[in-house]
């Protein structure tokens, strides 16, 4: 199923509408400016800790946007060229993603969200440069 350009469209501004709750709002600021992971252990502290509900939110929004553009329903290039925040939040959990699929025996956690970012040209450098940029702020 490919959507038509009018379909895009239409389901990216209902993506941007979610990211407007006020509750996603939150859990967005929270994860930009708060979460810097420095290793695996500090992913799964966030899990069990009181920003879970924070970290799941963005993580699973970005994750499902993604599920929409690798299967058709949103046109790919639009996507990326309207969004980038999908990105950064890839950029913070990649260095530990490998090991906490294996700690927690789910090989699939942010395939989708994975496979959507690693298909960007020049994707590593950009991973590396977002990563620099937040180093600071961990």
């Amino acid at each position: 199923m490919t959507s038509t350009p009018y379909e895009s469209a239409t389901l990216l501004i209902r993506l941007y509408e979610l990211r407007r709750d006020p509750m996603m709002r939150e859990a967005r600021t929270w994860y930009v400016s708060k979460f810097n992971p420095n290793s695996v252990d500090d992913v799964v502290a966030t899990l069990r800790g009181p920003d879970s509900a924070h970290f799941r939110m963005v993580t699973s929004y970005w994750d499902m946007a993604a599920s929409f553009v690798l299967n058709g329903a949103i046109d790919e290039q639009m996507f990326t060229e309207a969004n980038g925040e999908h990105v950064i939040v890839y950029a913070k959990l990649e260095p530990f993603l490998a090991e906490y699929r294996e700690k927690m025996g789910n090989p699939n956690y942010y395939g989708s969200l994975e496979k959507l970012v690693m298909k960007a040209p020049g994707i590593q450098s950009r991973l590396a440069a977002i990563r620099e940029r937040f180093k600071p702020r961990a």
